[in-house]
C-alpha cells in the first residue's frame, strides 16, 4: 500500500513551512535537471521564497531565466498563482 495523499493547505508552523519549502525546492530543481537531461529539453525554473529570495535553474543550452526576462514587464495573475511575462 502506498503513502497517503498530502493535504494541500498552508503550513501554519513557520519552521515546518521553511523546512518543507527547502525540501520541495530541492526536489523540484532535481526534477527540472532530470527532464532537461532525459528529454534534451530546454528548462528554466524560477522559485521565490516567502522572503523574496530567488532560486533558479536553467539547462546548459538555455539562457538563465533571470537574464532572459530581465527587461520584460512581469505580470502576476494571482487567480492561478502563476507568473506570466508580456
Amino acid at each position: 500500500m502506498g503513502r497517503g495523499r498530502v493535504q494541500l493547505k498552508r503550513i501554519e508552523n513557520k519552521i515546518n513551512r521553511q523546512v518543507t519549502f527547502s525540501k520541495r525546492r530541492s526536489g523540484l530543481l532535481k526534477k527540472a535537471h532530470e527532464i532537461s537531461v532525459l528529454c534534451d529539453a530546454e528548462v528554466a525554473l524560477i522559485v521565490f521564497s516567502t522572503k523574496g529570495k530567488l532560486f533558479e535553474y536553467s539547462s546548459d543550452s538555455c539562457v538563465p531565466p533571470v537574464d532572459y526576462y530581465a527587461y520584460d514587464e512581469i505580470v502576476c495573475d494571482r487567480t492561478y498563482g502563476a507568473l506570466f511575462w508580456e
